[in-house]
Formats: C-alpha cells, sequence, structure tokens
C-alpha cells in the first residue's frame, strides 16, 4: 500500500532535468512554501510537476542547492528496509556477474537508485558511506538491509567526507554491526592487497582503477615504475605483478605506504618495491633535477577541485603534475594520469595534461583515455556521476 508523504511541486517551465529524467531536483526550482520549510532534512516527497503530473518519491532536504533526489517513480513509496535490500540485492547481483570475488563497489548512489548511499564490499566486510541526509537518517533501516542481503561480519560508517557537510551532516567513523574488521586481505591484478575499511582513504580501497590499473601494468614487464599519489600501491604492485623490475611509491600517508609494505610482502615482491613518504611535487621536481627516469610512471592524485569556486586551481595543479610526472618518464615511456574531480570535466582534465605534457618538452601519443570500472556505473540522465578520468600517453 502506497503511503502519503507531502507534496513537493516543481515550479512551472522549471525543474528541465528531472522531467528528462534527472534524479536531481535544484532548490531554485521548487515551491519552497511553508510546508516544505517545515519538513527536516532527509524526510520522503512525493515530487509532481506544476500541472500536477507525478514524479514519484524523493528524499528531500531544503537546506541544499540539491533539494530533493529521486529514489522511485512511484509516488508513496515506503523507504523501508523492503525497498533497500530489493535495491542492493538487485546491484549486488550485476556486480556478482562481473567479478569472481565480492570485492567490488555494491551500491553506486544515484546510478543503482540509491541516491547519496555507496557501499564497497570486501568478502564479508561492508564499507558504507551516507552523502546525502535522506540516507543517513535511515542508518539503521540501510544497516537492516544490508544484514538480510549480506550477512556480513562487520558493516563500517564511513561519514567522514567533506561532501556531508553540504547536507549538514557530521564527519563520522563507526562500527555499525559486528566487530572491527582490521586490515583486509585479497586479490587484484595479480598481486595480493591490504585495505583498512576503518581507517583507510575513502572506504578503504579505490575500485574504480582496478581496470584502469590492469592496464597501465601492461606497459610494465622489465621496467622501472614510479606510483605517486600512491595510496597503498594498487598501480605499483600490479605493474610487479605484470613483471615490473622494480617499483617506488610515494605518497604523503605513513598508513597507506605501510599497506603497501605489507601487500609487497604477501605477494612476494617486497625486495622490489621501495616506499617514500614524501610531498609528490617536491618528489617529482627533486628526481627530475637529479635526473632520475622510470619507464612507466603513474600520478593519480586526490580530487584537487572539491568544489566549482576550485576548478581553475584545480586545473593549474593537474597541468603542473602532467608536467612534473612528464619530466621523469625515460623516453619511450608511458605516463598515466588521473583525475577524480568531478567539477573538471573530461575535455579540460585532457587539454590540461596535454598542456603540462608539452610543458616539460614531451612529443607524446593518447593510448587510452578511460573512466572508472564497471562497478561504479554511471546514471545516464546524471553525467556529474561520470566523475573519474585517467589518461594513458606514450611519450617520446
Amino acid at each position: 500500500m502506497a503511503l502519503i508523504h507531502p507534496t513537493m511541486k516543481i515550479k512551472p517551465r522549471e525543474g528541465k532535468r528531472a522531467r528528462a529524467g534527472s534524479p536531481w531536483i535544484f532548490s531554485n526550482e521548487i515551491v519552497m512554501d511553508a510546508e516544505m520549510k517545515a519538513l527536516d532534512p532527509g524526510e520522503a516527497v512525493d515530487v509532481v510537476l506544476d500541472d500536477g503530473t507525478p514524479l514519484g518519491t524523493a528524499i528531500f532536504n531544503g537546506k541544499t542547492l540539491i533539494a530533493a533526489r529521486l529514489v522511485s517513480s512511484e509516488p508513496g513509496t515506503a523507504l523501508d528496509a523492503d525497498f533497500f535490500a530489493a535495491r542492493l540485492a538487485r546491484a549486488d547481483a550485476i556486480r556478482a556477474r562481473l567479478f569472481p570475488t565480492p570485492f567490488y563497489r555494491v551500491a553506486h548512489a544515484e546510478a543503482d537508485g540509491l541516491p547519496g548511499l555507496v557501499v564497497d564490499r570486501y568478502g564479508d566486510v561492508l564499507s558504507v558511506q551516507m552523502g546525502a541526509a535522506g540516507m543517513d537518517v535511515r542508518t539503521d533501516i540501510i544497516v537492516a538491509a544490508l544484514r538480510r542481503v549480506f550477512e556480513p561480519r562487520a558493516i563500517v560508517l564511513r561519514n567522514d567526507f567533506q561532501a556531508r557537510t553540504l547536507e549538514g551532516l557530521p564527519s563520522l567513523t563507526a562500527l555499525a554491526y559486528g566487530e572491527e574488521p582490521g586490515e583486509i586481505a585479497f586479490k587484484e591484478n595479480g598481486a595480493t592487497f591490504l585495505c583498512d575499511p576503518m581507517t583507510g582513504q575513502k572506504t578503504g580501497w579505490f575500485y574504480d582503477q582496478r581496470e584502469n590499473r590492469a592496464f597501465a601494468a601492461r606497459f610494465a614487464k622489465n621496467l622501472s615504475v614510479l606510483d605517486v599519489f600512491s595510496h597503498a600501491g594498487g598501480f605499483a604492485l600490479a605493474a610487479l605483478a605484470a613483471g615490473a623490475s622494480e617499483a617506488l611509491c610515494i605518497d604523503a600517508s605513513e598508513k597507506a605506504l605501510g599497506l603497501a609494505g605489507k601487500a609487497a610482502s604477501a605477494s612476494g615482491f617486497e625486495a622490489k618495491l621501495g616506499l617514500r613518504k614524501a610531498d609528490a611535487f617536491e618528489a617529482l621536481d627533486d628526481m627530475a633535477a637529479q635526473g632520475v627516469r622510470f619507464g612507466l610512471v603513474i600520478a593519480d592524485p586526490p580530487a584537487f577541485a572539491k568544489s566549482r569556486k576550485d576548478i581553475e586551481p584545480a586545473a593549474r595543479a593537474y597541468r603542473k603534475l602532467a608536467r612534473a610526472a612528464a619530466s621523469v618518464v625515460e623516453p619511450g615511456g608511458t605516463l598515466v594520469l588521473g583525475s577524480c574531480s568531478h567539477h573538471i570535466d573530461a575535455a579540460r582534465f585532457h587539454a590540461e595534461c596535454a598542456a603540462g605534457i608539452h610543458q616539460a618538452k614531451r612529443p607524446a601519443r593518447l593510448l587510452r583515455s578511460s573512466g572508472a570500472d564497471v562497478d561504479h556505473p554511471v546514471h545516464p540522465h546524471l553525467p556529474e556521476t561520470a566523475y573519474l578520468k585517467a589518461l594513458v600517453f606514450a611519450l617520446d
């Protein structure tokens, strides 16, 4: 039986993207009457057009730019454990066909019909992020659904990311169910990796770069490899598994480098992996000045653009990074550049990387332009969800 939610009306001639299929409705597109203003962040609403045509059920937050996020095309949808269990089971069924072991992103927010909710699976441990008030206020319901579908031994809440502040939500890391999982070992691209869902970056690992790591590793055999902004060594260890002669990880996090070192030992690559805690830009400039060169260089930094106001400084940073990284690639080598800043679109990222490589006076060929792996789907009406960019260049 359908529920009766408060009704949220879209203004005449507004909501063009929502009418075309986007799940986002912005605050300036809705009638913000007294009833809407009285709603608590995260409440469910039934969305209608100005002529009364229903769009469906959404989670609402009147204090944010994205005021409503559609979760169902049916008005009155109950956002209960049954709803979440069904959405999660469907999302997991897709991934289970693609990956032989349960190590992947289970739910990717809007693209999986769960706006603001991200779930990464590490075997029987789940790491969860809630970036929308409508998900956060239903934490207990979502945890119950996760337990029903996956029967995990632990569920970790990694709600310690900056975007939550836009929803008026606190930053926290907590154990929602089970016992602290500690470090988890898993296989990827021929190597053993370690992640820590409680203390690692983001949810503990970056599944989105899985396929890009595999592609980069194809260039690594018998070559030296530099992995800058390495985190726990994903690119470096994949390269060693593919036959690289040696690899160096550079990162500002001693914890992440420690995980890379342990993973190297577990994979039998300890003697071939170097670890250096340093600022990436300073390290690249020092190596360039000393004439140190590598056959394969990967530079995959954290997001430089956290908001729209950061776009121009971030663009300059990507250009600077491309120049610095290209300067330490040996002639005939390969350069991989990544960006997870969704505010920097693919065309701008390409342009800044090309400019930086040109400043380094390195003739180049673009071999591949790609995004996130398949467990990070893109909502067909929300290009903002195509956040990851990866470019592979062959340098002369």
